[in-house]
């Protein structure tokens, strides 16, 4: 049974473990977005200063500028030191003058709190000494003794001695009984200090649930909220949950950062335990900008803890850059090989592939040969299929006529006609070649439709050619018997019946009319055309 219960404890703890890492994760996500905008809420913090300043001249009397003054120094407090003491100094002169005791004891309390702040101990003490709690109105000592007990932490702090911790931790601890000796118990304010009390007695469990309702009253983004962090931080890290310490360090340094809190203790801790768990990077940044908080509130006593944690934060941050920096050369090398052997391999791949482009480009221009070549000779068959039966039926036709002409004549010649005879042997045969041409170029146009369109490209726009519908004009009909392969001119004059010398002015003629040079053009339209099938 007890094996059991601890089994269960053991995965309970992993399960909140795990989801505190996560939680942590995001939370610091955050936390780097904040400080990257962390201009952003100094300036604003500025402008709120600056509009409380421009309020000073309003001020009706000594007390309203003593107010004023007040909230001035509450917002300086935080932010830096030397202002806020200025202003303090002013609201003392104020408490004199309108003869004050109670204003006069608040503002050298205040001031004695930013000289424990500042790192202006015996500053601070002295007036300390000066005042005799015994004698101060409730409030007033309350506010006495939460001063020594931020005091004597303070100092506790900056002599990081053995020797004098423990008188200090004494006196710290008489100012807390005195303080809760006038404190209502039902106060959270009472709390707070009681719950300290049961962590310095090592009862930390019974002080984590009082912290935490205190913590839950707070609202976000405030002062308190901030404080009541860093207590829960604090009593987790006494308990061992370092995990939720983490946490609540996280959410203090968000809040004080929004707020533009300069005497950031929140991010000083939280640099410390990350360089512990090894997140060197993130300790290395989170104390500069602690550092760099502490120089802007111009604190004495922040700067000399920040400086004995700094460098060793700084030293191993280095380090680990240079060991980066090692493994980086070391991986530069190995890749300055592996780029060498790849050049290498790339070279010889290089030539290899060059050999087979060689081999395909030779390839592929024997086989554009080839099929041009084919092309060709589809071309021609189809050109002797359509044209051997064309002039099949041409000649079928004009052997009917022959025969039809002879035996007209033999008929004329019986009969004894021979005027008739030597008249019909006379008529010209321009019907017949009409004829001829007309068929030629139906047969033509048929196997090349398209090759008046594409001719007429090879032209100048005003110069291009309109003949009728399936017939070609003279040209035309010239540079077709081209395009079937007829290049001689006398084989072109006997067809077309013109001398060889007009088929030549035809050609010159139609040539001049090109966009084209001379030669480039006759071999242009040897290439028109895409035949048709049908």
């Amino acid at each position: 049974m007890k094996r059991t219960l601890w089994f269960v404890m053991f995965l309970t703890t992993s399960f909140f473990s795990l989801y505190a890492g996560n939680e942590n994760d995001s939370l610091l996500t955050v936390l780097d977005r904040v400080i990257s905008e962390r201009q952003v809420y100094t300036d604003k913090k500025k402008d709120v200063i600056k509009d409380l300043k421009l309020k000073k001249v309003q001020q009706q009397t000594l007390e309203d500028l003593f107010r004023l003054n007040a909230e001035i120094i509450q917002q300086y407090g935080t932010f830096v030191c030397d202002s806020a003491e200025q202003y303090i100094q002013e609201n003392i002169e104020i408490a004199k003058s309108l003869n004050d005791k109670e204003h006069l004891l608040e503002s050298k309390l205040q001031l004695a709190f930013v000289y424990s702040l500042s790192g202006l101990f015996v500053q601070a003490n002295d007036i300390y000494k000066s005042i005799q709690c015994h004698s101060l109105p409730n409030y007033l000592k309350a506010i006495y003794c939460w001063n020594n007990i931020r005091y004597y932490e303070n100092l506790i702090k900056y002599t990081d001695d053995e020797r004098f911790s423990s008188e200090y931790i004494v006196k710290k601890e008489a100012y807390r009984d005195t303080v809760m000796s006038i404190l209502s118990e039902k106060s959270d304010e009472y709390l707070k200090e009681k719950a300290i009390k049961l962590q310095e007695s090592g009862r930390v469990r019974e002080a984590i649930p009082i912290l935490t309702k205190i913590y839950n009253k707070e609202k976000p983004d405030t002062h308190g909220y901030a404080m009541m962090s860093m207590g829960l931080s604090r009593a987790n890290r006494l308990a061992g949950n370092l995990d939720v310490e983490e946490k609540y360090l996280i959410l203090a340094a968000i809040t004080d950062t929004k707020l533009a809190v300069k005497e950031n203790e929140a991010l000083l801790s939280l640099a410390v335990k990350l360089y512990h768990k090894g997140d060197i990077n993130r300790a290395y940044n989170y104390i500069k900008v602690a550092l760099d908080d502490a120089i802007f509130y111009n604190s004495r006593f922040k700067n000399t803890v920040i400086a004995r944690i700094h460098p060793i934060i700084e030293n191993t941050y280095l380090y680990r850059l240079e060991q980066q920096k090692q493994n980086l050369r070391f991986y530069i090398l190995l890749v300055s090989l592996f780029a060498i052997a790849l050049a290498i391999t790339l070279y010889f791949t290089y030539k290899q592939t060059k050999a087979v482009s060689r081999a395909r480009k030779n390839l592929k221009v024997m086989n554009e040969e080839l099929v041009a070549l084919n092309k060709n000779l589809d071309e021609a068959n189809l050109i002797k299929e359509k044209y051997i039966g064309y002039f099949m039926n041409q000649c079928a036709v004009y052997i009917n006529k022959l025969d039809e002409y002879r035996r007209n004549v033999n008929r004329k010649i019986k009969t004894g006609q021979i005027d008739e005879l030597h008249k019909a042997s006379s008529r010209p045969f321009e019907k017949e070649l009409e004829e001829l041409y007309l068929n030629f170029d139906k047969a033509f146009l048929k196997l090349y439709p398209n090759f008046v369109e594409e001719f007429n490209a090879l032209l100048k726009p005003e110069e291009q050619y309109q003949p009728e519908k399936e017939r070609l004009n003279t040209e035309l009909r010239i540079f077709a018997l081209m395009r079937l392969g007829i290049v001689d001119v006398g084989q072109i004059a006997v067809f077309l019946h013109y001398s060889v010398q007009t088929i030549y002015n035809y050609k010159s003629k139609v040539k001049r009319m090109s966009i084209l040079e001379g030669n480039h053009f006759e071999e242009e339209v040897k290439k028109l055309g895409s035949l048709s099938q049908k």
